[in-house]
Order: structure tokens, then C-alpha cells, then sequence
């Protein structure tokens, strides 16, 4: 099989926003870490993990989005590899279980590497947390009980790309919760959440055809966009909300660079008409992310 086609089915473009929070969570702990041998250790192999992650989740949802029919002709976002016939379905399975594996291996050399043998509380209840990030990444469409065809797609996008990204991240560095953490973890969860919704919104006319009853299915297109509107405002105000109690420098306020884009893409979504057209727009969001904690995490080392 070409590489090339196994490669193009992880899409690897999604990776820049899969690894916002763990950005952020690996450099709130810098100042007093950095020092640590295994401080960039367990930053590599937590990269790893989470790339793991968005692979299996990208080849979990070609499968499960394949087999159910929802990827046809009436899609507007680019074909996937069943879609196109590259990738069989019980090949795509084979992917599904070599990369869950690999994830798996890579996540206990993370957790131990944080935790060593002193600590098998953290130790247990990380594992069972990486078991249930594997488990998400594939039920969001594989499956009769998939929770993305229930409109569960959003919640879970949250819980993972924000909070334990961020939190999770920073745990395994100082063992301990930061509760002033929460904002921007909570921030970058509502943007990977606009990243989803944008894609429901594109994607809702032939998930209606389909039976996939997304968040934005349920709510409606105008309901969907004002939903938009307030996690996208949200995640900016919980950003300023976070430097403020931090007691930022006004150097430190780079971060707000990266919602210009946003900004405008709001402008862009309030007036939108045609649901194609927003595809590019998920770009722009998850670039935007992805800005906001690369900046959010230079200025944290400040």
C-alpha cells in the first residue's frame, strides 16, 4: 500500500490544533520545570501520544463514516480514502488497531517518564485516561452506539482537546492541578469546539441525509451559528480573563494577535449563505488556535 495514501488519510494538517492545549499546559509549567531532565522527555512523548490520538481519530472516522454511508456524494469537505476506494475498510480496521497499539506503548513510556514507580495512583488513573482517549477517538463515528452521530461530538472535543489536553499536560509535569489553568483550557476547548461545529455546519444538509444527527442538525443552521458566535467570544474574553489574573505585562498580551483572524472569521460566518462555502474556514479557525497557544506559551517563558 502507498504510503503516501496512508499518509493523506491521518491528514496531518489537523495536527497543529490536536496540540494547542498540550502547547500550553507543557510551557505554564516551564519556569518552574525546565530544569527537570525529563521536562522535554515527557513534552516529545506527549506530542507522540496526542499525534497517536489524532491519527487513530482521523482513521476511525474515515471508517466509521465510510461504512455508514455518511461520506457520499453529496459531502462537501475532501474525499476520505474508503470514499475514494484508496483504502479498503478492512484495511483502514488493520490501521485502526496498529496505531490504537502504538498510541498505547507510547503513552505508558509518557506516564512513566512523569511518574516513575513512586506514584501508581497517577500512574493507574492516566492509563485509564489514555484507554478512554483511544476509546473517544474511535466512537465518534464507528460503532451503533457512536456518540458524533447523537450530537455527543462537541462535548467530547471539549473534554479532550481543552481540558485534558491542558490540564492532563501540565499534571504530568507538577502532579498537581492549577485551577487558574482552567481558562485557557477552557478556552482552547470552545475553539477545537468551533472547529467541529464549522464542520457540521459545511457538512449539515447531507448529515441530515444521512442520519448523522449532529449538535448543528439538532439546533438548526441560525441556532448553530449564534452557538458560534458565543464559544468563539468565549474562548477570546476567558483568554484576556487568564493573562489578567495572571498579572500579564503588557508585552505579554501578544497572544491577542491571534484573534484578529478570528475576528473576521466571525464576520465571515455571520454572513455566510452557502454552507460549502465555510470550509476554508476551518483552517483559518484551527490555524487561529493554534496561534493562540503557540503565543500564549512564548509568553509564558517571559
Amino acid at each position: 500500500m502507498n504510503a503516501k495514501i496512508w499518509l493523506e488519510a491521518a491528514r496531518l494538517r489537523t495536527l497543529p490544533l490536536s496540540i494547542s492545549g498540550i502547547l500550553v499546559g507543557t510551557f505554564y509549567a516551564y519556569k518552574q520545570y525546565s530544569d527537570n531532565a525529563n521536562y522535554w522527555l515527557i513534552f516529545g512523548l506527549a506530542f507522540l501520544t496526542t499525534l497517536g490520538l489524532q491519527v487513530l481519530s482521523n482513521f476511525a472516522n474515515d471508517y466509521g463514516d465510510g461504512v455508514k454511508g455518511t461520506d457520499n456524494k453529496d459531502r462537501v469537505g475532501p474525499q476520505r480514502a474508503i470514499q475514494s476506494g484508496a483504502i479498503t475498510p478492512e484495511q483502514m480496521k488493520k490501521g485502526i488497531i496498529i496505531v490504537s497499539v502504538a498510541t498505547l506503548i507510547i503513552a505508558v513510556a509518557l506516564i512513566y517518564a512523569s511518574f516513575g514507580k513512586d506514584n501508581f495512583g497517577f500512574s493507574l488513573f492516566f492509563f485509564v485516561l489514555g484507554l478512554a482517549a483511544i476509546t473517544a477517538a474511535i466512537k465518534y463515528t464507528v460503532g451503533k452506539s457512536a456518540y458524533g452521530y447523537r450530537g455527543l461530538g462537541d462535548l467530547f472535543v471539549f473534554i479532550f482537546f481543552g481540558l485534558v489536553s491542558v490540564l492532563g499536560t501540565n499534571f504530568l509535569f507538577e502532579q498537581a492541578v492549577d485551577y487558574k489553568l482552567l481558562l485557557p483550557a477552557v478556552a482552547i476547548g470552545l475553539l477545537s469546539v468551533a472547529v467541529l461545529n464549522l464542520n457540521n455546519m459545511r457538512d449539515r444538509e447531507s448529515d441530515i441525509k444521512a442520519g448523522k444527527n449532529t449538535l448543528v442538525v439538532k439546533i438548526g443552521a441560525q441556532n448553530a451559528k449564534n452557538y458560534h458566535l458565543f464559544i468563539v467570544v468565549a474562548a477570546m474574553i476567558l483568554g484576556l480573563l487568564f493573562a489578567y489574573l495572571s498579572g500579564f505585562e503588557w508585552k505579554q498580551y501578544l497572544f491577542v494577535l491571534s484573534y484578529i483572524p478570528l475576528l473576521k472569521h466571525l464576520k465571515t460566518v455571520a454572513a455566510n449563505k452557502e454552507p460549502g462555502a465555510l470550509d476554508p474556514e476551518l483552517k483559518k479557525v484551527a490555524l487561529s488556535t493554534f496561534l493562540f497557544a503557540v503565543l500564549l506559551s512564548v509568553v509564558l517563558t517571559f
